[in-house]
């Protein structure tokens, strides 16, 4: 343990938590962040979630890039896992973000985000970051776009943020405690996209000038095609 700025810091397997920077800012963040990785990734062969990048010259992966994207922006990471738990966790645990997992990932994405929002409102947090793990982690600048964006949302009312990419809506999603409340009142039976379509008004789509946004990746093919302009790679 050592100190930093009058604040006890414990590193977590060689890393220090970003909350200590936060709390020496002055900022107390009511954002947690939140990763869907419960997939099993059928089409592709393997998990999405370790899937290196960026590919052409591979640092991270979807996973560990995504947890480190987030961790820029506050103190707490979730990663929904399902049956690939023991495959993740080491790399949960190694980038110092934490597990939660889906008893019944069979039930499908939705459910993966009911467990994962659940475990944001336990925490006390009422926002959260949330994106998948098939989606290239967004440039950090999107990320801050979309934070300043979310709160000048909020303070009109709204329930969330959604990137915009060419008319193609992407992630990650901000959501506030009302977009949460909605997620987790809704029908197993549901889906996001029935719950975003069905408060369109409190939703505010902001357009980025970031690919990265609107990317999904499902297969071998749509993974190998990525080819990325060294200005849109990941910032060191």
């Amino acid at each position: 343990m050592s100190l930093l700025g009058g604040w006890a810091v414990t590193p977590v397997l060689g890393r220090v938590p970003p909350v200590c920077y936060r709390r020496l800012m002055g900022r107390t963040p009511a954002f947690c962040g939140l990763i869907l990785a419960a997939g099993e990734s059928s089409r592709m062969g393997r998990d999405k979630a370790l899937l290196p990048w960026p590919p052409s010259a591979p640092a991270d992966t979807f996973l560990s890039a995504a947890i480190s994207l987030f961790f820029s922006h506050v103190d707490v990471v979730l990663v929904v896992t399902g049956k690939n738990e023991a495959a993740l966790a080491p790399v949960v645990y190694a980038n110092g973000a934490s597990l939660v997992v889906n008893p019944d990932p069979a039930r499908g994405q939705f459910s993966s985000l009911r467990v994962g929002l659940q475990e944001v409102l336990s925490r006390g947090r009422d926002a959260a970051m949330i994106t998948l793990v098939d989606r290239p982690p967004v440039r950090a600048e999107t990320l801050a776009a979309l934070e300043s964006a979310f709160e000048r949302a909020t303070a009109q009312r709204k329930w969330a943020v959604i990137p915009e990419y060419q008319g193609k809506h992407g992630h990650p999603i901000l959501a506030a405690r009302e977009m949460i409340e909605a997620f987790l009142r809704a029908p197993e039976t549901a889906n996001a996209r029935d719950i975003e379509h069905a408060h369109q008004s409190e939703i505010e789509y902001v357009a980025v000038d970031d690919p990265l946004a609107a990317i999904n990746v499902d297969t071998p093919e749509q993974y190998a095609a990525l080819s990325l302009p060294s200005q849109l790679l990941p910032s060191s």
